[in-house]
């Protein structure tokens, strides 16, 4: 094979080309995406020629994988044969484009925050591994943003590291806080406080790299041991420090089978809206890994009980 990478940012985000998946995941193919993941945190692979059963094949060498049962118990229809796929498409189970005023169009917005997979579980996501299957004319929009949160810690400025490093804060995290967030006036009878959050590290070594890194997300109901005012106070000051344009790039979709791969323990990621993107058709498809890691749980009970939409 003639696989070529290309660094998107120095240290951060890669693509890599020449990697072609038509006879299946081998184990070199698979150790080259996970250092390259492991350096870069996102790589991007074009033109994969990766089905929905070797997608599975690839993200299951990672760890073990997350299903979407969770929504589907809360009343949403799968349209995909594989429980372990993720449809994070615009499309409804009749194939027509979903309505941006549904229910699933209003919880669509919070995908245009910054966040991580699943840190409003009690186990976190490690990797996702994104697939496309349909895309829109690269006018309509569509591309997904990834910010670097180990960069991010690096550049703060010594006191604030010292303080967080001193008081090792948790931060509260729910899916329905960043949903209500992206689309208050739906959500406006929701309390997030009504439902179970997950609970991590605010600033966490970064295990795989050994880089220390800061866990944030637009997830994120409030810091544990601040009151509301200071918590948001602090919150706010560090992600917008940490999606600051030098930390943040963005990716641009250009053929089914083009792939990305993210480790959600040291990146965030939204999807850049376009002015068109709910006229066209968008196929995406996800399988995303369990975190391994010893803060995989966080500070959370160690149970399958998921949070899921319909």
């Amino acid at each position: 094979m003639n696989v070529k990478l290309r660094e998107l940012k120095p240290g951060f985000g890669a693509e890599i080309q020449g990697l072609d998946f038509t006879d299946g995941v081998s184990e070199h193919s698979f150790r080259t995406v996970k250092r390259a993941v492991t350096k870069y945190g996102v790589v991007v692979l074009r033109d994969t020629n990766l089905t929905d059963e070797t997608q599975i094949v690839l993200a299951r060498k990672f760890g073990e994988l997350d299903d979407v049962k969770p929504y589907i118990s809360a009343g949403r229809k799968n349209r995909l044969k594989y429980d372990e796929l993720f449809d994070v498409s615009n499309i409804e189970e009749d194939g027509s484009i979903v309505d941006p005023n549904s229910p699933r169009g209003q919880a669509n917005k919070g995908n245009s925050l910054f966040h991580v997979d699943s840190s409003f579980n009690p186990r976190r996501a490690g990797y996702s591994l994104l697939l496309a299957h349909e895309l829109p004319p690269l006018e309509a929009g569509g591309k997904t943003a990834f910010a670097d949160t180990r960069t991010a810690y690096d550049e703060l400025d010594q006191d604030t590291k010292d303080m967080l490093l001193s008081n090792n804060y948790v931060a509260a995290h729910s899916i329905l806080h960043s949903k209500k967030l992206a689309a208050p006036d739906f959500y406006a009878k929701t309390d997030p406080t009504q439902y179970p959050m997950g609970r991590h590290r605010l600033v966490q070594r970064h295990e795989s790299s050994n880089r220390m890194n800061l866990y944030i997300a637009a997830h994120v109901h409030h810091i544990e041991g601040l009151g509301e005012k200071d918590s948001k106070a602090l919150f706010d000051r560090l992600f917008q420090h940490a999606t600051q344009e030098k930390y943040v790039i963005e990716i641009e979709w250009h053929n089914p089978g083009d792939l990305v791969i993210w480790d959600n323990t040291c990146t965030m990621h939204r999807v850049v809206s376009g002015p068109f993107m709910s006229k066209y058709r968008r196929d995406m498809r996800r399988a995303t890994v369990h975190d391994s890691s010893s803060q995989a749980w966080g500070l959370n009970e160690h149970t399958d009980i998921r949070q899921g939409l319909p």
